[in-house]
């Protein structure tokens, strides 16, 4: 059987020559027991390479077993000893010892099997398994009957092992050695002299046994020869050979064979007792005989690799010392016990994630101890991964990647690698291998957002931190390292460098310098963040930065405008019910949103309880009728404040006059009905304006016109008459008027005419029939954060004069009201016949005519 697993191998590896991945076989020999490192031999002739060819294929020196006894130096191509070698307790019995290695070379492939015979030497003397051998003989005993010997067993092999025995002289035995069919030798005692009892009852013979080896060893035992009575019958088995088969692995006690000899003799001499006869130390190992029934059974393990068959000698011994010999072949029949073993060779790990495919990451062998189907083997992995198995030759298996690997998906795997047998059942081996996964730069950094919303109060301190923008890239180490820069842009015209800063570690983002809404109340950055990979990898985003208004500045009065000058006066009759619309006040914010709601509130008053201002439209109006008690000039300081936090203000001065003596249509103007007013006010101010300013310009020059004639009238009048009632004149309509009940800025002319001995006069007042406005460009404010602010108007002289002409025609002193055409507040002139006194200045008197007054 043995020789039949051999022929198989031999068969085996002759295919895989011819297929070229073996190419040769080598053999070598090395004695045992030399000292570690001991040279075997060089194959670099054998392998027809040189050092640098056997390094650069990563020569291996694979070992059939788990232990390598030789180690293969690539840069030399000695093959070594790795320990000293003991061949008996390597190959025991068997004879030659080899031990098989092969010889893997790589780019490309090649297995060379390596033989090496461990040669045996003379280190064991032969040993016999006891001291002394016991022998009963019937003194009839014929001669040369012929008694075998126990054989001396000796460790060694070949010449080394027992070659001769030899016994000490007598006169009765002699010594007759023979061989068996495996070529051991064996001695027989031969009886050459017949025995008697009587004469000696017992003989001591010493065996010596000798080997062949140099310088020789021997082994003593002393034979010991009863002489008995005479025993005429020998027992006798049934056969002679005895073949069995056992299976491997079979439990302790387990009945191997049962033999029975018979002896017709009686009594003593028929009663048989077994046991074994030249049986080598494995056979004791393994199994037992009960010396009474012969019963062979199992006693150790029973091991198909360790040995295929056993040659067992028994014999039977009747009580007058009588024997027969027999012999049981046991044959072991292999079972499926042996798992299959994972050899690894060679790894690539850590691999780059930009690996090709079909790249080699490991090679390794699958082998099993069993023999034939129980022997084979087959090799899979798990499923889903980026890697498969390539069968290559002599159960080598190659793990190539089959898919592109991403580290940042998978950073390793433990590959579980699965050997099954094809025994009956089938046994399974498995192997984990930990591949890892090298990072390559392959990811750009992403932003958390896809654009960034950050807001700031104006009026920041610089240096502010505004927010964080923030990258991550999957990648490791070096390649997952981002630094963070703005892109050049521009904002208003200045390089955002100017307004923002960005850490390059952090992502922070800074403003530089204070800002204000009013000028910026919104702007876009784009940050790039870069790995510090190789290529570097990019990537942008956009950042809005939006500026949130304060309440930093104060309102701004419109109208009445604010100046060094006098204020600005409104006449009001008193004949005016509650509820007379007297102006507006109208202001601004430059501030947006609740910063800019402004209210409007009347801090001060001459009388406090004769107006009211509407605390969201600003408009002056009276709370009550105006009586004769009232003080005809009312001062009125009105607070302007916008809905902020903390809120800022402002102030507006007013002066109202109260006159007495307005015509009917002053009177009737002012009960316009409000739909025409609000159907007025609807008009945008552009087309508004641009009416206003033709419409009055034809207005000023028709009354002009009337003015000078109606002058000239009156003049020839009062010179005809001293007594004249002064009726209204036909060029005043009573429907002319102003359409508008406004607040802003209007045109009077007032002709003053006094009767000669009457303090009373009348007064003809004419009025545009449109308003008009007085627009002005309003001033920039010095400082933003006080929180009222005076306001001038430019002086009316500046822009031009308006005459107003006061005529005298009485010696007596009298006391008017004189309204320049300006629209300034009226003044008070107290006439006598010499002077005429506005206010603290004199001005000459010239009689008879008009005398010209600037304001």
């Amino acid at each position: 059987m043995e020789m039949h697993h051999n022929i198989q191998g031999w068969s085996f590896f002759f295919y895989l020559c011819i297929c070229g991945a073996i190419c040769e076989s080598f053999l070598y020999s090395v004695p045992e027991e030399k000292k570690s490192g001991s040279l075997v031999a060089n194959v670099l002739k054998d392998l027809k390479v040189d050092v640098r060819e056997l390094s650069a294929r990563r020569a291996q020196l694979v070992s059939e077993g788990t232990k390598k006894y030789f180690q293969l130096d690539p840069h030399s191509g000695n093959v070594l000893l790795n320990g000293r070698i003991d061949r008996e307790a390597l190959c025991g019995q068997k004879d030659p010892c080899i031990v098989l290695s092969e010889i893997v070379l790589e780019n490309p492939l090649q297995v060379h099997r390596m033989e090496v015979e461990i040669e045996d030497v003379n280190d064991n003397s032969p040993q016999f398994s006891k001291k002394d051998f016991l022998f009963e003989i019937p003194e009839q005993v014929p001669m040369n009957t012929r008694f075998p010997l126990e054989t001396a067993q000796d460790s060694d092999k070949r010449e080394n092992a027992v070659q001769n025995y030899t016994l000490s002289p007598n006169d009765h035995f002699r010594l007759d050695v023979q061989s068996h069919s495996d070529g051991t030798n064996y001695a027989e005692l031969v009886l050459q002299k017949p025995l008697d009892r009587e004469e000696d009852s017992q003989h001591f013979l010493i065996l010596l046994a000798v080997d062949g080896g140099t310088p020789r060893r021997t082994g003593t035992a002393t034979i010991v020869i009863h002489v008995l009575d005479t025993n005429d019958n020998f027992p006798q088995f049934g056969d002679s050979v005895y073949k069995v088969k056992l299976k491997e692995n079979t439990s302790r006690g387990t009945l191997v064979e049962k033999v029975e000899a018979t002896d017709r003799d009686f009594g003593s001499f028929g009663e048989l007792t077994y046991s074994f006869s030249q049986v080598p130390e494995n056979v004791l190992k393994a199994f037992s005989l009960n010396k009474h029934t012969g019963e062979l059974t199992v006693a150790g393990t029973i091991d198909y690799e360790e040995e295929r068959n056993y040659e067992i000698r028994m014999k039977a011994t009747d009580g007058g010392g009588l024997s027969d010999y027999c012999k049981i072949i046991v044959e072991v029949e292999d079972m499926n016990d042996n798992i299959p073993e994972v050899t690894l060779t060679s790894l690539t790990s850590p691999l780059t994630e930009d690996s090709p495919l079909d790249t080699v990451v490991a090679l390794f062998r699958v082998t099993d101890a069993d023999s034939g189907d129980n022997g084979r083997t087959a090799c899979t992995t798990e499923a889903m991964l980026p890697f498969v198995l390539k069968t290559s030759v002599n159960n080598y298996y190659q793990l190539v990647t089959q898919q592109p690997l991403d580290r940042e998906r998978v950073s390793e795997y433990n590959i579980t690698i699965t050997a099954t047998d094809w025994g009956s059942p089938r046994l399974t081996s498995t192997r984990i291998i930990n591949v890892q996964i090298s990072d390559v730069n392959d990811n750009a950094p992403v932003f958390e957002k896809s654009l960034y919303d950050m807001q700031l109060h104006e009026n920041n301190i610089p240096g502010l931190l505004i927010g964080l923008v923030q990258a991550k890239d999957l990648d490791t180490e070096q390649n997952a390292k981002v630094t963070y820069s703005l892109l050049p842009e521009k904002v208003i015209d200045q390089p955002v460098s100017s307004y923002v800063f960005i850490n390059s570690e952090t992502g922070n983002l800074y403003v530089i310098q204070s800002l204000d809404y009013e000028q910026v109340k919104v702007f876009k950055v784009t940050v790039r963040a870069v790995d510090s990979g190789f290529p570097p990898l990019s990537s942008e985003v956009m950042v809005r930065v939006v500026v949130m208004d304060e309440n930093d500045n104060a309102p701004f009065i419109l109208y009445p405008l604010q100046n060094g000058t006098s204020p600005s006066n409104d006449l009001v009759p008193r004949g005016a019910e509650a509820g007379y619309l007297i102006t507006k006040v109208v202001a601004v914010d430059r501030d947006s949103g609740q910063n800019s709601w402004l209210s409007y509130e009347l801090l001060k008053a001459t009388e406090p309880g004769l107006f009211s201002v509407g605390i969201h439209n600003g408009e002056v109006k009276t709370m009550r009728p105006i009586n004769k008690r009232d003080t005809f000039k009312q001062k009125l300081i009105i607070g302007v404040r916008d809905n902020g936090h903390p809120p800022q203000s402002t102030s507006a001065m007013l002066s109202i006059l109260l006159v007495d003596g307005f015509s009917d249509p002053y009177m009737k103007m002012v009960d316009i009905p409000k739909e025409e007013v609000v159907e007025e006010e609807d008009r945008t101010l552009t087309m508004y304006l641009v009416i206003c300013l033709a419409v009055i310009s034809f207005i000023f020059l028709v009354s002009m016109l009337v003015f000078i004639a109606i002058k000239i009238q009156k003049r020839r009048k009062f010179i005809e008459s001293s007594a004249l009632s002064f009726p209204v004149g036909p060029n005043f309509p009573e429907n002319c008027g102003d359409v508008d009940a406004g607040t802003l800025s209007r045109a009077y002319n007032y002709e003053v005419c006094l009767a000669g001995g009457s303090l009373n006069s009348e007064f003809r007042f004419l009025r545009p029939f449109f308003p008009v406005f007085s627009v002005e460009p309003a001033q920039s404010q010095q400082d933003s954060r006080i929180s009222s602010s005076s306001q001038e108007v430019p002086n009316h002289a500046a822009e031009g004069q308006v005459m107003s002409e006061l005529c005298l025609h009485t010696s007596s002193s009298s006391a008017i009201w004189i309204v320049d055409m300006n629209g300034n507040a009226p003044k008070f002139y107290e006439i006598n016949p010499n002077y005429l006194y506005p206010q603290d200045s004199l001005v000459p008197r010239t009689s008879g005519k008009c005398i010209p007054l600037f304001t």
